[in-house]
């Protein structure tokens, strides 16, 4: 590699380290400090290059208006009257100028600001001592007016520049956080739309079918001479009229504005509970034992108890699936005690029938996962795995009582 070529390479090694210090811990101190101490030190420069090292009532005079910078931004108005002296007396202007700024940025009083102006050209305008003044030197007093005026008007000037742009830097963030805000509620919007539209698909074609099915059922029912037929067709029909309300329920949430707040639910229907387990398994046509050890609503949480029945509404609904035939036990009990009471739901199928034809049920394969976040919303947990006998278990734990049961509710 040739010279120039080895010497850009150490370059923007030189550079990127550089720019790594910058962004690090000593960068950032360093962009923390050096507004504060920086004008400071060119005020102390001031004072002395003006001054020398001789004048002690001036340079001392000058070098308390500088150090007096480093509290210029907690008291703005006493630091710039702090450094008029060394204007005054030790002509120095960079403490007094720095100060006005400061001022004209953070206490942009229109009064305020005038009368300083007001005295910083005063300052600069009278000599000291005042018996030095001559009247009749209109020329030279011109020029130092002007002078004077200037040296008030600009740090004013970029003072009052800095805070305005500081504002409509503000504003502009306070306008992008209400345009994002605005596009949420317009998404927010357009999601409640498209779920109606959705809600009204989804009634017109799941309520038309199970309306045939309820139809046939029921035609079934009045036709056939045979008992089992007839009690499975009244089954059946009895299925659809609870589904078709269930839909009607669901959709009615679906439609409703934000999502089913407070008002939405007040309309809904009594959602299913413990009380409800053993007409659903009486309805669900498997083999089931049922072992339940709670008395239905007696804590109150009906919430938790919503969610136990849906745990084995949906496993009964696999297993009907997966393991035709096999032998189901559903046991419901509480397990603890006091505020660590819970609510323990277990459902345990064995091995499916090989006899038994299955029913070839559509499946998203998201309702255990849809368990175990209802589980976990309110508490719980809720595992589901296979069994060394082939079979499956789902076993699920809801807390029930105490503070488990508040947060059941606000669930």
């Amino acid at each position: 590699m040739s010279a120039p070529g080895r010497a850009g390479r150490r370059r923007e090694r030189a550079a990127a380290r550089l720019r790594a210090l910058a962004r690090g811990v000593w960068g950032q101190q360093v962009r923390r400090i050096a507004p504060v101490v920086v004008p400071v030190l060119l005020a102390v420069a001031d004072a002395v290059l003006v001054n020398g090292l001789k004048l002690a009532l001036e340079l001392g005079v000058s070098v308390v208006a500088a150090t007096a910078l480093l509290l210029r931004r907690r008291f703005p108005l006493l630091v710039f009257l702090v450094t008029l002296p060394g204007l005054y007396i030790g002509y120095i202007w960079f403490a007094p100028m720095i100060g006005l700024y400061t001022l004209a940025a953070r206490r942009p009083g229109r009064v305020r600001l005038g009368i300083c102006a007001v005295l910083l050209i005063a300052a600069h305008f009278l000599p000291y001592p005042i018996s030095d003044f001559e009247p009749t030197h209109y020329r030279e007093n011109t020029l130092v007016l002007i002078d004077a005026c200037v040296t008030a008007a600009a740090p004013i000037a970029m003072g009052l520049l800095v805070r305005t742009r500081g504002e409509l830097a503000q504003r502009v963030e306070d306008l992008t956080r209400s345009l994002v805000r605005e596009d949420r509620l317009l998404a927010d919007r357009v999601k409640t739309t498209e779920r109606a539209r959705l809600a009204r698909e989804m009634h017109d074609v799941v309520a038309h079918q199970v309306s045939l099915i309820s139809l046939q059922a029921g035609a079934v029912q009045v036709s056939t001479e045979d008992e089992a037929a007839r009690a499975g067709a009244r089954t059946i029909r009895e299925l659809s009229v609870r589904t078709l309300e269930e839909l009607r329920h669901m959709v009615g949430v679906l439609r409703a504005d934000g999502g089913g707040g407070t008002a939405g639910a007040q309309g809904l229907a009594p959602q299913p509970d413990l009380e409800e387990l053993p007409r659903l398994i009486e309805m669900s046509a498997l083999d089931v034992t049922y072992e339940g050890g709670v008395v239905a609503g007696a804590t109150g949480a009906k919430t938790v108890e919503r969610a136990a029945f849906r745990t084995v509404q949906e496993a009964l609904t696999n297993v009907r699936k997966h393991a035709p035939g096999a032998q189901v036990r559903v046991r419901v009990g509480p397990e603890g005690s006091g505020e660590a009471e819970s609510l323990r739901v277990e459902i345990r199928n064995g091995p499916p029938d090989e006899t038994a034809m299955a029913p070839a049920l559509p499946g998203g394969g998201h309702g255990l996962v849809g368990l175990r976040e209802r589980a976990q919303s309110l508490g719980g947990t809720l595992e589901a795995r296979p069994t060394s006998d082939g079979g499956f278990v789902v076993r699920a734990v809801f807390p029930y009582g105490g503070t488990g049961a508040a947060a059941a509710g606000a669930g």
